[in-house]
């Protein structure tokens, strides 16, 4: 038998007797863990699966250590920019043995506070918040004023030819 749960935000995949590396948890060596948001028990064909959640099922675990992840580089870098960052992080972690998978096989019943509220009422809220947002229109804006600048902008005038006279021969 197997069983997927939930715990420090991720989804594990676990049978009885297996050992498993989680997210930090806050309990000592040598307690007894239980975890109660179950998504699915199985075994072979027989699978019950929960809406999200199983009610009643849990599966128990004993913690075998508490530790620290191997070191990971972190390097933040970009070209051409005069950027460069490092430093190295260790993740905690505690590890686990899965000791036993319990269910009562019901799923849990999805929240119906989404479906209490019937399509008339949607309707009718969605009418009454658009007509105030048409008396809210927004006042039309002035046109905005092209500053003219006091300065003239000095123009080069042609020069002005000569006249140059002809003589007779």
């Amino acid at each position: 038998m197997y069983a997927v749960f939930r715990s420090g935000g991720k989804q594990y995949r676990a049978s009885q007797g297996d050992i498993l590396k989680l997210e930090k948890l806050d309990v000592d060596e040598g307690a007894k863990v239980q975890f109660d948001e179950v998504l699915l028990v199985g075994e072979g064909s027989d699978i019950k699966v929960g809406s999200p959640l199983l009610a009643g099922a849990s599966v128990s675990a004993t913690v075998l250590k508490q530790g620290k992840s191997k070191k990971v580089s972190v390097v933040k870098f970009k070209r051409r920019q005069n950027y460069l960052r490092q430093h190295t992080h260790r993740q905690f972690f505690t590890e686990v043995e899965i000791t036993d998978i319990g269910s009562s096989g019901k799923a849990a019943a999805p929240k119906k506070a989404a479906e209490e509220v019937s399509p008339t009422k949607k309707v009718a809220k969605k009418v009454a918040k658009k007509a105030p947002a048409a008396e809210k229109r927004p006042a039309a804006k002035k046109a905005a004023t092209k500053k003219v600048s006091t300065k003239e902008t000095a123009t080069k005038k042609p020069a002005k030819k000569k006249a140059t006279k002809k003589t007779s021969d």
